[in-house]
């Protein structure tokens, strides 16, 4: 396989988890070729595996490269994407997802006393998407009171946190919402992270496209190199609606070229590989639409000559 224009730092972890299969397990020969062609030497692996084991999230069965592991119940529920956002993203990519122009903000007055769980909301709110506006004072462009109430309620903080949308939403003399959000989330930095998502993806898919083919080895090497880069970005990004975001934003490609490729790696898997978790979800998130989205619809960034009106 030739070399890619730009590589991809897999940790060794998301590898493993990447590997795992439909019957919750990880075929170690698999693992050790997998990684070899990522640049990860074995004793790399030996010692991931350790520590996977050690914290209980796999138990090994043999030894070597004929081992296998299997996903403990703590592991399975770690793995894979949160596939209710992603598919939110490419639901925003392909114009179905218009903001109604409403802001909704979360305020909390969480005691000294439970400074943890202030702690963990304040976390759990930067990880939905939320941009401090002022101490214990978040925004969002989406409506995310359920997941918010469902933080609020695990850490039993719930009756300290008020809930408030509004539509009229001011800082200082500035209400242009595409303005306020340029202030409040670091745009550049996210756009960046699509930016290199793109650029990974581009010489990847040419390589799936290619004449040549490619070994079960090869396609796992891909789609694992994709699925960091893919994690990377969507972490970062708050899937602000496309109507507060500039239209050069590089979200919405970066996203097709990517499905493009996770599309033809499913279509492509064989008896070596069919079996793999990683094809099956990232497939599946790909190419999940509603009832009125058409496959065209999702990919239409690729062939567009800068990224579509309605960017992610």
């Amino acid at each position: 396989m030739e070399a890619h224009s730009m590589d991809v730092h897999v940790p060794t972890r998301m590898l493993v988890e990447a590997l795992v299969r439909t019957d919750l397990t990880v075929d170690a020969g698999d693992l050790y070729a997998t990684a070899n062609l990522l640049d990860m030497n074995d004793q790399q692996v030996r010692l991931c595996v350790k520590r996977l084991v050690a914290e209980g999230r796999f138990v090994q069965e043999g030894r070597g490269r004929k081992a296998i592991l299997r996903a403990t119940g703590s592991a399975e529920r770690a793995l894979g994407l949160d596939v209710e956002f992603v598919t939110h993203a490419f639901r925003q990519d392909a114009g179905l997802a218009p903001w109604d122009g409403a802001w909704h903000l979360v305020g909390f007055a969480v005691p000294e006393s439970a400074r943890p769980a202030r702690d963990a909301l304040r976390a759990a709110l930067t990880f939905l998407g939320g941009a401090a506006v002022h101490g214990g004072l978040y925004l969002s462009a989406n409506p995310w009171e359920p997941y918010v109430e469902e933080h609020a309620r695990r850490l039993d903080i719930l009756d300290h946190v008020t809930f408030l949308t509004t539509r009229d939403l001011r800082r200082g003399e500035e209400t242009d919402p595409a303005t306020l959000t340029r202030a409040m989330w670091p745009l550049d930095e996210i756009a960046e992270r699509y930016d290199r998502l793109a650029a990974v993806a581009e010489p990847r898919l040419a390589l799936i496209e290619g004449p040549a083919g490619l070994s079960g080895a090869q396609r796992l090497t891909i789609a694992v190199e994709l699925a960091a880069e893919f994690t990377r970005a969507m972490e970062a990004d708050p899937l602000l609606p496309p109507e507060l975001l500039p239209r050069s934003w590089p979200g919405a490609r970066a996203r097709a070229l990517t499905a493009r490729c996770w599309s033809l790696l499913e279509e492509q898997s064989g008896q070596d590989d069919s079996g793999i978790r990683l094809f099956r979800l990232y497939g599946d998130v790909s190419r999940h639409d509603t009832s009125t989205t058409t496959s065209a619809e999702i990919h239409r960034g690729l062939s567009a000559p800068c990224p579509p009106g309605v960017p992610g």
